[in-house]
């Protein structure tokens, strides 16, 4: 099978194409014949040597947690799948699970089946984003309707996403963003949108119950201000993380990091929200599997709204 193997850590250039032997499912798992693989910001960190890369070791790697595709066989134990159903998942975070490939294997509980609304490539796009946002959202906040919650960094993989579960949740939304994505993020259900770039959030908004920090570093320190009393801050980018949860303990406001696991259950949730037409996923742009090293240089740029995937 053709595999996107990362020989060294570095630049995008280090992400080739090269054959490896088709895995075979182990009791319990699943192999899966994979369509699409959606690409993540912790994927271009961990090919720079950040990110996850302490977890997976010394390459060479395959990166790529976000797949989609048609069960092709199955092991032993197996019973919540069979062989020829659409499947969508996020296998094995934040060891390798190598979507960045023609076929891949992992537990079965780690995937959920495909929503019937979507095609492979607008499910590639949920996972990972999708269950970080879920896992905060609901799991960690426990978001209620009638809340406020203030999502930074909107537009993004994670962050339209987390606007459209807030808003299933009945959450009044509110989200930081460029001007240019407003009107996009209106569509989303987004309820109030904030141009980062010409307005001091902390300054102009009522206090919330629930901040979503995807962007860290001041930003974080910066929402401490927004946070009513009670009131909670998830702050994702781990590298900042636990700067905004020390200032928070020093001044009693509850906080918490997150890292994002897989979850067949979480997915089935999600997946029952785009079939009752309350989620979408935005794909921003496709890239053919040789083309990796592309979508890691567009994703870089942080200025994408939705998510990127790779064709298989």
């Amino acid at each position: 099978m053709r595999a996107v193997s990362l020989d060294r850590y570095g630049d995008p250039e280090v992400l080739t194409v090269v054959s490896r032997p088709v895995p075979a499912p182990l009791p319990t798992e699943i192999r899966v014949r994979v369509a699409a693989a959606g690409v993540n910001p912790v994927d271009w960190k961990t090919r720079a040597g950040q990110g996850m890369a302490a977890v997976l070791g010394d390459p060479p790697v395959v990166l790529g947690w976000d797949v989609a595709g048609v069960v092709d066989a199955i092991g032993p134990g197996v019973t919540r799948f069979a062989v020829g159903d659409l499947v969508f998942g996020m296998p094995w975070f934040p060891r390798q699970a190598g979507g960045y490939a023609e076929y891949v294997t992992a537990p079965s509980r780690h995937f959920a089946a495909l929503p019937s609304r979507l095609d492979p490539i607008a499910g590639a796009a949920l996972p990972l984003a999708g269950l970080t946002a879920w896992q905060c959202l609901v799991d960690i906040a426990e978001v209620s309707e009638g809340q406020r919650v203030l999502i930074h960094a909107a537009a993004g993989g994670v962050g339209h996403l987390a606007v459209q579960i807030a808003r299933s949740r009945g959450a009044y939304v509110i989200g930081t963003a460029s001007s240019a994505k407003h009107r996009a993020l209106g569509g989303l259900g987004l309820d109030e949108a904030i141009n980062y770039l010409g307005t001091d959030f902390e300054k102009v908004l009522e206090p919330v119950d629930v901040v979503l920090d995807l962007v860290g570093g001041e930003v974080a320190m910066r929402s401490l201000d927004v946070l009513r009393p009670g009131g909670l801050l998830i702050s994702v980018p781990s590298r900042t993380a636990g700067d905004a949860l020390a200032a928070a303990a020093e001044r009693g406001i509850r906080a918490t990091g997150m890292l994002v696991e897989p979850d067949g259950h979480g997915l089935e949730q999600i997946a029952a929200l785009v079939d009752a037409r309350q989620l979408r996923p935005v794909v921003a742009e496709t890239f053919p599997l040789d083309r990796a090293d592309a979508a890691h240089r567009v994703g870089e740029t942080g200025r994408t709204t939705g998510k990127l995937v790779l064709t298989v």
